[in-house]
């Protein structure tokens, strides 16, 4: 068994102080703010009027659980099952479907309502946790192949999720097209 190193009485959690180049504990770091950035985003949608909001503030709710159980994949194992992923996979082709025509682009201005820009933020670090995953693997740690798959369906649902929630609060989408990959 490993020594700990702790450097307080009162430390925050068991494994800040594992070395550098062990990356679980900053993949563990990472999707507790994910979920903590997810709960937000339900508590702001609880806050508007309409069905709409409340239902994608349940679902919200359930996505902040499943994150919670991707947390100590890369410690232990992976937990989350097929029906799960298949439920996250459905609920972003229902999006997609509820945005219809909004996505003239390949890339829209991540801006809009708070919430969608919210929901911009939450794709953006989706994005970093694969990127995270990835460099775990490299570093020799087990990385199961459905996390890649969970985490990258997060990343699409919450970039739909964005164009939903600007479409339900009016809000015209901004193309942006790329002078670099034109």
């Amino acid at each position: 068994m490993k020594e700990t190193r702790y450097k307080s009485q009162y430390e925050a959690y068991p494994f800040l102080s594992e070395p550098s180049e062990d990356l679980r504990c900053d993949f563990e770091i990472a999707t507790d703010e994910f979920a903590s950035e997810t709960g937000l985003l339900a508590a702001l949608l609880r806050k508007l009027d309409g069905g709409d909001y409340a239902a994608l503030a349940d679902e919200l709710i359930k996505i902040e659980d499943l994150v919670y159980h991707a947390n100590p994949t890369l410690r232990t194992f992976f937990s989350i099952t097929d029906d799960e992923l298949q439920w996250l996979i459905d609920r972003a082709t229902v999006l997609y479907e509820q945005i219809g025509g909004r996505q003239e682009s390949l890339f829209q201005l991540p801006c809009g309502s708070e919430e969608a820009c919210r929901a911009h933020i939450l794709r953006s670090k989706a994005k970093a946790l694969v990127r995270l995953a990835y460099r775990a693997e490299e570093s020799g740690i087990a990385v199961p192949e459905k996390l890649y798959d969970f985490l990258n369906v997060l990343s699409g649902y919450f970039y739909r999720l964005a164009l939903r929630l600007n479409s339900l609060a009016g809000i015209a989408e901004i193309n942006y097209y790329s002078r670099n990959y034109g």
